[in-house]
C-alpha cells in the first residue's frame, strides 16, 4: 500500500456534512470521498504528475454501485410515449 500522510483538516460544518453525504451516496469513506474529490480537481486543473494523471484505483475510491460519480442522481430513463387513441 502506498505511503500516506496525515494531516488536520479544518472545515466549515456545512461542507463536511455535504462531503459526508456524498461519500455515503457513493459507498465511501469520508477519507476516501475528500481525496477523490482532490483528485478530481487537481487532474482537471492540470496540476497531478504524469504518473498520477490516472484515476486511482482503491476499493474506497469508486462507488460499489452503478451511480454516477457526479454525485448526482441518475437521470430518469425516457421512455418514448405513444399517442393516445381517443
Amino acid at each position: 500500500m502506498a505511503k500516506r500522510d496525515s494531516f488536520l483538516l479544518r472545515i466549515k460544518p456545512e461542507m463536511l456534512e455535504a462531503l459526508r453525504a456524498w461519500a455515503d451516496d457513493e459507498f465511501r469513506s469520508l477519507n476516501g470521498q475528500i481525496e477523490f474529490a482532490l483528485h478530481r480537481a487537481l487532474e482537471q486543473a492540470g496540476r497531478l504528475p504524469k504518473s498520477q494523471r490516472a484515476s486511482p484505483v482503491h476499493a474506497d475510491d469508486k462507488p460499489n454501485d452503478n451511480r454516477k460519480s457526479s454525485g448526482s442522481p441518475p437521470e430518469p430513463s425516457k421512455a418514448p410515449t405513444e399517442p393516445s387513441q381517443e
